[in-house]
């Protein structure tokens, strides 16, 4: 089915209501610097933030073996959009409840129940890529999804900059646990709100491709890497440059453990993140139509090598704060890239299981936070910091053989 250019106008316009509102949210529950900064306070070591990291940035994404077959087998897959976006709302609310509990109610059980709504916060967000990506690939036309990828990150880099001062001044003047309960109340607010986008949109394309069990998904995965190899390059990437999104949570606790960096700390390196995406975002996106995602590819490998690189040389608490600009530059262009590069290797009737294939073979970035959190315990940060430094670099490799020219 041909969609109309009015729907796929529409559909933008929703997209990017849910983007601006989410973006919004974002700030209040950051997972680079919020979220890590909370967990330290509430009595976190390195380890618990590699645990953490994990469950945010790689092990959520995991649970998409399990999600996408069933998602893939509906025709249409805007319901799971809202199941999945209400779920993660109820568990901001929760959050932000037992926190404002633990003001009068001490217990060793509260950092258990912290982390498993995390969980529950991550897990729903896998949840909702999956479907996500199926309708947006399907509900904005080809030859804008690159202008909208980028117009997001500046609706969102721009809503973020605005919320970041916020959630600055929180954490400025506000004690633990009261300023992070707050936080979690406004971001499940403005998720809630956020959601109306997707009440909006108009998925008129069905798509379904059948898939019964994990063996089924599994054989898929097998029968269409050997007809499609870009897809085995593109798992190949984000397993070893999708590693970086999970560097700023550890460069907070280097900054805390290092140079003692305090509550008001964090709500620079909040805010310097959010200059960087903001930053990255509108220079994408005045460029859409003229650079390759190839170019924007090798060039985050190099900014990353760079990032962790100056990290490592910096041990004054004011520099460090510099380290998030290029941060969320290097943040930015990566969920560009990604997000635009699995659009272009999939179609409209395998984008969900490709979205679950993503997820599911996204094993290094799960894995790597907790060795992260060994490494450093033993080794100290140099080892951990190399080791990033080398595993970013095989990126190379894999980016080589994508090869996209568009």
């Amino acid at each position: 089915m041909i969609l109309p250019k009015k729907i796929s106008t529409h559909n933008f316009y929703a997209f990017l209501w849910h983007a601006g509102f989410l973006a919004l949210a974002k700030n209040f529950i950051d997972v680079d610097t919020i979220i890590p900064a909370m967990i330290i306070e509430s009595g976190g070591e390195a380890v618990h933030i590699g645990i953490m990291t994990a469950i945010m940035l790689g092990g959520a994404s995991f649970t998409q073996l399990f999600f996408a077959p069933y998602v893939s087998n509906n025709h249409l897959k805007k319901k799971f959009l809202l199941i999945g976006i209400n779920s993660r709302i109820f568990s901001l609310f929760a959050l932000g409840f037992v926190l404002y509990y633990s003001i009068t109610h001490q217990s060793d059980g509260i950092l258990g129940m912290l982390f498993l709504l995390i969980a529950v916060f991550s897990v729903s967000g896998a949840f909702t890529n999956i479907s996500y990506i199926d309708v947006l690939g399907k509900s904005i036309n080809q030859d804008k999804r690159k202008t909208f990828f980028s117009a997001k990150q500046i609706t969102t880099g721009s809503a973020m900059l605005l919320s970041a001062f916020l959630a600055k001044k929180v954490l400025d003047f506000l004690e633990y646990p009261v300023n992070f309960a707050f936080l979690f109340f406004t971001g499940a607010s403005l998720l809630l709100i956020a959601s109306g986008g997707f009440w909006k949109v108009k998925e008129i394309t069905p798509s379904v491709l059948k898939i019964y069990g994990i063996k089924d998904f599994a054989r898929k995965l097998k029968s269409e890497i050997s007809e499609n190899p870009a897809l085995a390059y593109f798992l190949g990437f984000i397993n070893t440059q999708g590693i970086i999104i999970s560097f700023l949570p550890f460069v907070v606790l280097y900054a805390k453990e290092t140079m003692n960096a305090q509550r008001h700390d964090t709500g620079y390196f909040l805010l310097y993140k959010i200059i960087g995406v903001v930053t990255a975002s509108l220079l994408v996106f005045l460029v859409a139509k003229r650079i390759k995602y190839n170019v924007l590819l090798y060039l985050n490998v190099a900014l990353s090598f760079l990032l962790v690189f100056c990290t490592f040389l910096i041990n004054d608490i004011y520099l460090i704060r510099y380290i998030f600009i290029l941060g969320g530059v290097v943040y930015s262009l990566y969920v560009i890239t990604m997000n635009g590069l699995l659009l272009e290797i999939s179609g409209n009737e395998n984008r969900a299981i490709y979205t679950g294939f993503t997820g599911a073979g996204n094993m290094l970035p799960a894995v790597f936070p907790l060795t992260g959190g060994w490494i450093i315990a033993h080794w100290g940060f140099g080892g951990f910091f190399l080791l990033i430094m080398l595993i970013v670099s095989s990126s190379v490799f894999f980016i080589r053989k994508i090869n996209c020219h568009k």
